[in-house]
């Protein structure tokens, strides 16, 4: 098993993510519990046509964190 890094975007009228690690795997969605379950399926879609096209599959390098600061 391998543990990618996920950024969520809350847009206009709904969610969005991507994979950093994985360029052009992305997702879509209404709420926020939906589209942690795409961006899954939209990872393991991804992954196997890399592997379909013999294409090495990245190993997870990207980290996010947040830090808190004091704006006034």
């Amino acid at each position: 098993m391998k543990e990618y890094t996920v950024i969520y975007e809350w847009g206009k009228r709904n969610w969005s993510a991507y994979v950093p690690d994985l360029p052009g795997c992305i997702a879509t969605g209404k709420t926020r519990k939906g589209i942690e379950h795409r961006i899954r399926e939209a990872i393991e879609f991804h992954i196997e046509g890399m592997k379909a096209r013999g294409e090495e599959v990245p190993e997870p390098s990207i980290e996010a964190g947040t830090v808190t600061v004091g704006v006034e």
